[in-house]
């Protein structure tokens, strides 16, 4: 009597054939996808021009609108109230800005946009990286015009050329960071109008509940200590100091410890709620 042997099949492997194609990746190799995915995006943003809408746009009328308003309310007058408003703007737009990536992501994921990526051994993280990479030229526009705005409306920032430039460094850096969150979401999310919802709930406390527009010690003790702790006015008051004073204070580490830390949880979630999707 013979026995018939049969090889062992990986049921996992037979139900999940794409995690196959999904090699360990070098980090030399991921640099170069990632950069890759964001020269992709850079080509989808020249063929849809109104996705810097939000960038070029926004960032004049919020500065313009927000400094006539309250300027004199709060500061006395215009002039005295740029140096407190154009970092709060800043923040904001890019706060904004970024939200903008998770929508997109859903988009792209509901169209099936992702579902080439199957087949390619790339590293998971590249697909979503590299979007929000080529989303910093997104980021520099905003911070850009919401400077050259003030400029233009008298701010004369006491930091220099450096404290300016470290300011808007700074703001990339925080948008892209933060980004990570709205990427999240745009994996978890069943629609692109959810991610939105959602977004919009998660910008406004964060920006309206903050140090922006109004000095801290303004506020009622409750809501003074909900923003002493928002991560966002740790942002805007590095730039302060960076844009206004040239100092690099410790609100400037607070502020890029804060970025880290968001980078270090919601990168990793993005990453598996991504590829569970795959």
């Amino acid at each position: 009597m013979s026995t018939l042997l049969t090889p062992a099949v990986d049921v996992d492997r037979a139900t999940h054939p794409a995690r196959d194609l999904a090699p360990h990746v070098s980090l030399q190799d991921t640099v170069g996808q990632t950069l890759s995915m964001a020269w992709r995006a850079t080509k989808k943003m020249r063929r849809n021009p109104e996705q810097f809408f939000d960038v070029t746009i926004q960032p004049l009328l919020f500065t313009a609108m927000f400094a006539y308003i309250f300027g004199g309310a709060i500061s006395g007058d215009v002039a005295s109230y740029l140096p407190i408003i154009i970092p709060g703007i800043l923040a904001q737009t890019a706060l904004t800005a970024c939200m903008a990536t998770g929508i997109q992501l859903r988009e792209d994921m509901d169209k099936g946009v992702f579902d080439r990526f199957k087949s390619l051994p790339i590293a998971r993280i590249a697909p979503l990286a590299g979007p929000m990479v080529a989303d910093l030229l997104r980021y520099a526009t905003a911070a850009v015009l919401t400077v050259a705005t003030g400029l233009a409306m008298g701010f004369r920032p006491g930091g220099g050329v450096l404290g300016t430039l470290a300011g808007i460094l700074l703001t990339i850096a925080a948008g892209w960071s933060l980004a990570w969150i709205f990427t999240w979401l745009g994996t978890v999310a069943r629609t692109a109008q959810s991610v939105q919802g959602i977004s919009m709930m998660v910008m406004f406390p964060l920006t309206f509940l903050s140090n922006a527009f109004v000095p801290s010690s303004t506020l009622p003790g409750w809501l003074a200590a909900f923003v002493k702790v928002n991560p966002v006015s740790h942002v805007v008051s590095a730039v302060r100091d960076l844009m206004n004073d040239g100092q690099v204070t410790a609100e400037v580490g607070w502020a890029l410890l804060g970025c880290a830390v968001v980078v270090a949880v919601f990168a990793p979630l993005a990453v598996r709620s991504y590829s569970r999707k795959m």
